[in-house]
């Protein structure tokens, strides 16, 4: 059963909160409608039940709040507006991704397929599905985790008469299996239609909580609403005249001493009321669809109504997927993107280092590398750098991780796998790179141009280095500003600003050497290790001795500490 209590938005300037008070219930076994016009809170309740809106109030999912939930994508699917996704990627790509997200197999995904009529349409890429098929994806995607309760905002919008009648059977036979299925709805024709239970509100506030029934014959015709101490005289005084006058009315009573009366005004009641001295408390028009209007009056408070307790509902981050690796390698796989971007700079350094060959005065290292003076970074750092960019910036551009959220979460798992991804990533880049810039040069200019330069294992640990270094500043720049340009912009930043102020900054004569220093840590260390990584070790130090490593290692402090002190300061602000 899913109950939501007290559940209040958090007010904008001087304007009431969207949701006010909002208390309701849904059945498991029941199709539950949350009725109400465009703007009157039905979109903002269901963000304040996923905790996606700061506010007040509580809502649980079998007795339990989302944010207890170990597994919240196993207990509760979500469809709110589009589905997010990168357009490049396909329909079974997108949902092979969302089962590393809730942590189901990935044969799941095919079942999904087959369940929504969208086997034939696995490989369409999502920039290229119609409405009705975006809306079968979404229904896919919230089931995948074959969840017990299903929130969805407006699932029928703009579907065709055939396509209405698909989706309310596949809700229908999620209800008929115990489930809890919970849909906004705007037309109360169709409400009454599809749905066991109406849940009608407006301006943010509970009008009417109905069973279908119920909500067709008091709601969806014309009434004149009545209250009198003397419903049942009242009543047959009405169906009396009538019948006189050969006038179809029907009387109905409801709880209470109140009266509906269908087929007749407000004026004809009361004037048999007047003319039989009946006292009357209410006696109104009703004109159907969401009931008598309620008049929200403006207040001064921005805190909980009176007399509330319910707690403060902060808005609390997605949750990093189940399996973060599998996750990074599909999103970083799933797109053309990908392999278009790693064919085009490996052309371009073929390119580069060709008519850098002509001139005959390029060291061999920057000829492999294809680095020409005027460029600040050679095209597989600046590939890599790319790579990097479009880890958090595609996240945050075209949401998969968490669709309905629109955020990527700052969790520590997701991290380490793209940090690990990207460098792989750049070092296969980095190395494809060398070997087409070797066999390019060959194929131009013979055997002779290329060859094994000396100190290769240095200048290879320095070439790795470089580009997993502008990877992981592109991937973090990106997670911390939230842009694909950011990344890409902090990986510039390292070549044109900081690495000339680090050089102004050493520039001078040299007093100090670091001379014997791998014999000194070994008189230090607890473990002796062979004489034969002291070379790698003073490899390691040339490397950071470099302008560019040295710089590479500043920008990646610098950047690594802001995103931890943005996620920190975040996590306490949620």
């Amino acid at each position: 059963m899913l109950q939501a209590i007290g559940l209040t938005s958090a007010p904008r300037r001087d304007l009431p909160p969207a949701v006010d008070d909002l208390t309701f219930e849904a059945r498991p076994g029941q199709l539950t409608a949350l009725l109400g016009v465009p703007g009157s809170g039905r979109t903002t309740a269901l963000r304040l039940m996923l905790e996606l809106e700061p506010g007040r109030g509580v809502t649980y999912f079998r007795s339990r709040p989302l944010h207890q939930l170990a597994h919240p994508a196993r207990e509760v699917g979500t469809l709110l507006g589009d589905v997010p996704g990168h357009p490049a990627r396909t329909v079974r790509g997108q949902l092979k991704l969302m089962c590393t997200v809730a942590g189901v197999p990935v044969s799941r995904a095919e079942e999904m397929l087959e369940v929504v009529g969208l086997r034939g349409l696995a490989d369409q890429r999502l920039g290229t599905l119609s409405l009705g098929m975006d809306r079968r994806l979404g229904l896919a995607a919230a089931l995948l985790g074959d969840p017990h309760t299903l929130l969805l905002d407006e699932p029928a919008e703009g579907l065709s008469p055939r396509e209405n009648a698909w989706l309310h059977g596949l809700l229908r036979g999620h209800a008929d299996h115990g489930g809890t299925v919970l849909c906004t709805f705007a037309d109360p024709k169709e409400a009454a239609r599809l749905a066991d239970r109406v849940v009608t509100i407006d301006g943010g506030r509970l009008v009417a909580d109905q069973d279908a029934t119920e909500f067709a014959r008091t709601r969806l015709r014309p009434r004149v609403a009545v209250a009198t101490p003397h419903a049942a005289r009242l009543g047959a005084l009405v169906s009396r005249e009538a019948r006189a006058a050969h006038r179809s009315v029907e009387v109905v009573a409801e709880d209470g001493n109140h009266l509906s009366v269908y087929g007749s005004s407000c004026a004809e009641v009361g004037e048999t009321a007047f003319r039989n001295g009946v006292l009357l408390h209410q006696l109104a028009d009703e004109i159907g669809d969401t009931g008598p209007s309620v008049t929200v009056p403006p207040r001064e408070r921005t805190g909980p109504p009176p007399g509330s307790h319910s707690p403060p509902l902060a808005r609390r981050p997605a949750r990093t997927p189940l399996r973060p690796l599998r996750y990074e390698l599909r999103r970083f796989l799933g797109v053309r993107t990908t392999f278009l971007l790693a064919a085009g700079v490996l052309a371009l350094s073929a390119v580069l280092a060709v008519l850098l060959a002509r001139s005959g005065h390029t060291p061999q290292p920057r000829l492999l590398a294809a680095w020409p003076g005027l460029l600040p970074l050679p095209p597989a750092a600046l590939g890599a750098g790319l790579f990097g960019a479009l880890a958090f910036g595609d996240e945050y551009r075209y949401p998969a991780l968490a669709a309905d959220r629109g955020t990527v979460p700052r969790r520590l798992g997701l991290l380490a796998a793209k940090l690990l991804v990207t460098a792989a990533a750049a070092l296969a880049l980095a190395a494809l790179a060398v070997a087409v810039d070797h066999e390019a040069l060959r194929l131009v200019y013979g055997a002779g141009v290329t060859g094994r330069p000396q100190e290769w294992l240095g200048l290879g640990a320095g070439w790795a280095g470089l580009t997993v270094g502008c990877a992981w500043a592109g991937l973090l720049a990106a997670g911390i500003f939230r842009a694909t340009t950011a990344g890409l912009a902090a990986v510039l930043a390292v070549p044109v600003v900081v690495v000339p102020l680090l050089k102004k900054a050493v520039d001078g004569r040299s007093v100090r050497s670091v001379a014997g220093l791998p014999d000194r840590l070994r008189d230090l260390a607890w473990v002796r290790w062979p004489h034969a990584l002291d070379h790698w070790l003073i490899a390691a130090l040339h490397l950071v001795a470099e302008p560019v490593g040295a710089a590479l290692a500043l920008s990646l402090t610098v950047l690594i500490c802001a995103y931890l002190f943005t996620g920190l300061r975040a996590r306490a602000r949620w």
